[in-house]
């Protein structure tokens, strides 16, 4: 149990007031998590009427009340926005938070979010290059670099100035379970790399291909941290997480991964722990949680309690 895990945790930011999500913040950096995330959607995934906070200027205002903890998006997909721009977003919420942003980065997959903002929903590969275009854009704004100017075939920039710079080379995540060209981008391009909830079953057979994409373009597969976007159904005792994950099951239906399933992080604290080092046997030590539950303050207070200790 000698392997420390970076424990990250959801905030709520879909149906919720500014105060919900303001005082779940403060209560899970009191807890001690490492990191806190927002999902990068402009319209709830289940209707455009949804109410939900846009990311990165929640995320900014995370940054102005927090601060230990790190902050990230899973995922901001970069064709939603403009990139110059995106770029120039986080460099000045990295500021805020003087030092503590992530930045997840992925292809997206909700057209209406893209054209409903006159944005073009490109194919999926295209979307991908595009990807791929945004990181080397956004790598060389926030360096020593002046002015930038790029001309890829789906990002383009004309002599960006971006100042003030991050304080720290923000690190990139990817998210993503493409194996032929998402894991491949992962490994010439990201700090880290988050399996998606649903392929969480999937993670030692992905963590295979990244590694042959690493050997492919001669890189160190140790330099990439790998993550897992989880489902956290937890309870002190079997009677009581047993209907739990039933309940989770039929209210997310694989949205979040299999809450019966081998991978799946549920059960009682020790149950959880076997499920976790299950995990890191196959390299992961980063997970993205959320946690099931009318407030998940409680089921995040009991796991930060009774499991995270183990993996300090």
């Amino acid at each position: 149990m000698a392997t420390n895990v970076h424990f990250g945790v959801t905030v709520p930011q879909i149906k919720r007031p500014w105060i919900a999500t303001s005082e779940a913040a403060r209560a899970f950096e009191d807890m001690g998590f490492d990191s806190l995330w927002l999902c990068d959607h402009l319209y709830g995934p289940q209707s455009p009427q949804l109410p939900i906070f846009e990311a990165w200027s929640t995320l900014a205002a995370l940054a102005a009340i927090t601060e230990r903890v790190e902050l990230g998006t899973l995922v901001t997909p970069v064709g939603m926005r403009n990139p110059a721009h995106l770029g120039k977003t986080i460099a000045s919420i990295d500021n805020i938070a003087g030092g503590r942003v992530i930045a997840g980065l992925g292809g997206g997959w909700m057209p209406r979010e893209f054209t409903d903002f006159g944005m073009p929903f490109l194919s999926t590969g295209e979307r991908l290059q595009q990807l791929d275009e945004t990181i080397q854009l956004l790598r060389r704004m926030w360096s020593s670099e002046e002015e930038t100017s790029f001309s890829g075939n789906f990002v383009h920039a004309d002599q960006v100035v971006c100042q003030p710079k991050p304080p720290r080379d923000v690190p990139i995540l990817i998210g993503g379970a493409g194996e032929k060209v998402t894991l491949r981008i992962v490994a010439e391009q990201a700090d880290m790399w988050n399996n998606l909830a649903g392929h969480q079953a999937n993670l030692a057979h992905k963590v295979d291909v990244l590694k042959r994409h690493c050997d492919s373009v001669g890189r160190d597969f140790s330099d990439i941290t790998i993550s897992q976007q989880c489902l956290v159904t937890i309870a002190r005792t079997e009677e009581e997480a047993g209907p739990m994950s039933q309940r989770a099951a039929q209210i997310f239906g694989g949205h979040l991964g299999d809450p019966l399933g081998e991978m799946a992080i549920t059960g009682t604290p020790q149950q959880c722990i076997e499920r976790i080092q299950k995990h890191i046997e196959l390299g992961c030590t980063m997970l993205m949680i959320e946690f099931f539950g009318k407030d998940t303050r409680e089921p995040a207070q009991l796991f930060m309690e009774e499991v995270a200790p183990e993996f300090s």
